[in-house]
């Protein structure tokens, strides 16, 4: 026990509430993504596709309609840009792994007294993402190229779109709603709150409209999508500000309060 009681201090010292509490946190998200895994199982059959590739045309019907069908030609001139194409590849990508849980990190470890109120927005968050998978299957732009469309992400990774190893990371057919923009969303509010340097603050706030140009680009979602993702946000955010009354001082954004 000698032995190992400078790691137990360690971890005491740097995890704000030990480490069980982070296991506790690692669960938590754990949980969620199975249900997201089971969600996705639900929408990867024939007759699930079939209904998604229904469910884009009428998306795509829809923004016609509203004279908002302009992916082909974002994309096409994002296209024309190597170097940009490629970084709206790289940050589809990354959005979604090493930037979001970069920022969880950050959050847990040094603005704590915020973190369980951005992890109830992100759960929640999930969750209704996870109905709108079931319910409402929808496939992304890159499976029309008819339209013009192009899978830059499998381009510049070296797989064919609809490749497993694509479709391991990412459900093909669960663009709506587009939790790019939602977690961006929640991420970026969050961040641009608790950072004091007034460039990171900005940063994170231009963030989310970054998010929603690169989706767009890559040919992973239709600004419908983007918008959905933006409605899921905000209703996480109501759930997790309702949740915060639940247990104040636990689970509010900011400093919890001082009780008597």
């Amino acid at each position: 026990m000698p032995r190992l009681q400078p790691l137990v201090d360690a971890l005491r010292r740097y995890l704000p509430h030990g480490p069980l509490d982070l296991a506790r946190q690692i669960t938590l998200f754990y949980l969620t993504y199975y249900a997201y895994s089971l969600a996705r199982g639900v929408a990867d059959n024939p007759g699930a596709a079939q209904n998604a590739f229904d469910n884009a045309r009428g998306v795509i019907s829809l923004e016609q309609t509203l004279n908002i069908f302009v992916e082909p030609t974002i994309q096409a001139w994002a296209t024309s840009s190597g170097f940009l194409i490629d970084a709206s590849s790289w940050l589809y990508v990354n959005a979604q792994t090493s930037i979001t849980l970069g920022a969880l990190v950050f959050i847990y470890l040094f603005r704590n007294d915020s973190f369980y109120f951005v992890r109830n927005m992100m759960i929640v968050g999930m969750g209704i993402a996870i109905l709108g998978y079931i319910t409402f299957p929808t496939a992304p732009p890159r499976f029309f190229p008819e339209w013009g469309f192009q899978d830059s992400v499998s381009t510049m990774f070296g797989v064919e779109s609809g490749d497993t190893k694509v479709d391991t990371l990412f459900n093909p057919y669960a663009a709506i709603p587009s939790m790019h923009v939602g977690f961006s969303l929640m991420i970026g509010w969050s961040l641009a709150r608790l950072v004091e340097h007034p460039l990171l603050k900005a940063a994170w706030r231009i963030y989310p409209l970054l998010v929603v140009f690169v989706i767009v680009a890559t040919g992973n979602h239709f600004f419908t999508d983007a918008i959905l993702g933006a409605c899921v946000a905000g209703l996480a955010a109501l759930a997790a500000r309702e949740l915060g009354r639940v247990r104040p001082a636990a689970w509010q954004f900011g400093p919890r309060p001082v009780l008597s």
